[in-house]
């Protein structure tokens, strides 16, 4: 194939694979982005001896990496390692139970026996039904483009289609796992996938049930080095394979022209080539780098997903009952996502996660301390011009550890940074700091959000988690497959 150039805006995860996937094939690509360093919310930092990974926190589905490595003829294990996680997370609820969620599915039915008297047996059903809807629905919708005629004459359509049961679209992820366990923790525990694509479990569908099989059956894993590692990957092997980097560069606008991609601006310099593919949140790329604001403003007709307040403290001591993931629930969870969702506000209950890379690796803290990333919950575009209600939030969260650990959290910070919704969308132009787009709170959701091209602008695709088919790694990663595929069969291709 004759080279030709293609542009990437954004370094985020999904944009440095795309980069990778489209230098395979030879295109000569160029990356523009608007901040000093690679893998928009998937970095890091460091303060006072402490590393904190800055956003996602969660590595499951190794094999989506594998294949990208695989595909470029690099070991993966040159560039990064990871292992398996025994146990998935460790549950904290109110009343002083805690389940401690192994990855080994007789173990974590054993476990939710002995704590909350669930039957093993309905917990092995719920990963089995979850695997299966699992393998028969989203290895087919989430690996293909929904807006392609083709994709619905696709010889796996009529099992996926045969999978989706009534009940999966029709009622709620609440009212599902209501009806298969006894004990309200077990539904609480179910639930909070919801919080996965950033939805609501009382208005999502019971489709996302099949989320627990990425955590639980296939497993949870710890990548070396911490979160950023699989950013550092990215970007050498990008890098590697003749990827050009253009940092501080942010791109002013989308150049088009009867119907088609022409190039970028940057610095009020014209950059043009027929390929260009946006990372950037898809309300942004139309209403900043396409200058449609009737069409970014369509993009909102989509509720938006939740946000997150996020505190990184420095611990000075270790906490022997907690492991790397850890959540505490609100005691009314119902309650919660009615603030998040309806009154757009933080609950003064609110579940709170606890990531701490240290206990996988103690180089990550000072020597018998702890690095904790500790995140709630939060509407999209909350703080802003509402002065002290993130110190009212942190007095919360604080007040629930020191109940349930029977500590006094606050005396044992040693450091601190916060990150809220709008310094979210500051750092990563995601629109009002939602972290998976649009939620995923309505029955058809997944067929609303937006497709990876756009029929009125040929040869402009989009990537990441504001598109087809989601937010979170792994479906970042998925959707840098689907653009590339979709330039190799010249899909919005000029010949």
């Amino acid at each position: 194939m004759q080279s030709s150039k293609a542009i990437v805006i954004g370094s985020g995860v999904a944009g440095m694979a795309v980069s990778i996937r489209l230098a395979l094939k030879g295109y000569d690509v160029h990356v523009y982005e608007k901040n000093n360093y690679p893998g928009g919310k998937l970095s890091a930092f460091e303060k006072d001896g402490f590393r904190f990974d800055a956003g996602p926190s969660l590595f499951t589905q190794p094999q989506n990496m594998e294949e990208l490595f695989a595909l470029a003829g690099e070991p993966l294990q040159n560039y990064f390692t990871f292992y398996p996680v025994d146990i998935a997370c460790k549950y904290f609820f109110e009343n002083g139970k805690i389940v401690h969620a192994h990855t080994k599915s007789t173990d974590f039915a054993r476990e939710m026996k002995e704590q909350l008297n669930e039957d093993p047996q309905k917990v092995i059903s719920y990963l089995q039904q979850s695997k299966k809807l699992y393998e028969h629905t989203a290895t087919f919708f989430l690996d293909h483009s929904l807006h392609q005629r083709k994709t619905w004459f696709h010889k796996g359509l009529g099992k996926a289609l045969s999978a989706v049961k009534f009940r999966y679209i029709f009622q709620s992820l609440n009212k599902h796992n209501t009806r298969q366990f006894t004990s309200p923790e077990a539904v609480q525990l179910f639930n909070r996938f919801a919080t996965y694509n950033g939805s609501s479990p009382y208005k999502t569908p019971a489709m996302m049930s099949l989320i627990p099989h990425l955590e639980q059956n296939q497993g949870t894993f710890y990548p070396k080095g911490g979160m950023i590692s699989i950013t550092r990957a990215l970007f050498q092997l990008a890098k590697n394979k003749g990827v050009k980097f253009h940092f501080d560069s942010p791109v002013q606008r989308i150049i088009h022209h009867e119907g088609r991609a022409r190039g970028i601006v940057v610095s009020e310099q014209n950059i043009l080539t027929d390929i260009v593919v946006s990372n950037s949140d898809v309300y942004f790329t139309y209403k900043n780098l396409l200058r449609n604001t009737t069409r970014a403003t369509n993009e909102l007709k989509q509720e938006r997903s939740s946000s997150a307040i996020i505190f990184y403290w420095g611990i000075k001591k270790e906490f022997s009952q907690l492991g790397l993931h850890n959540i505490f629930f609100s005691g009314n969870y119902k309650k919660e996502f009615d603030c998040i969702f309806n009154t757009k506000q933080v609950s003064d209950d609110p579940t709170v996660y606890i990531n701490i890379n240290s206990k996988m690796e103690t180089t990550q803290s000072p020597e018998g301390k702890e690095n904790w990333f500790v995140m709630v919950n939060a509407p999209a575009g909350w703080v802003q011009n509402k002065s002290g209600m993130k110190e009212l939030v942190r007095r919360n969260v604080i007040s629930k550890l020191n109940r349930i650990l029977g500590e006094d959290v606050e005396s044992l910070i040693e450091t601190e940074h916060t990150l809220d919704p709008i310094m979210i969308q500051e750092q990563t132009a995601s629109y009002m700091g939602s972290l998976y787009g649009s939620s995923s709170n309505s029955k058809l959701a997944a067929f609303f959000r937006h497709a990876n091209f756009t029929d009125s602008i040929k040869g402009l695709y989009f990537c990441g988690g504001s598109v087809h088919p989601g937010g979170g790694i792994p479906l970042c990663l998925k959707s840098a497959k689907i653009v590339s595929e979709l330039v190799a069969s010249n899909i919005n291709r000029v010949h």
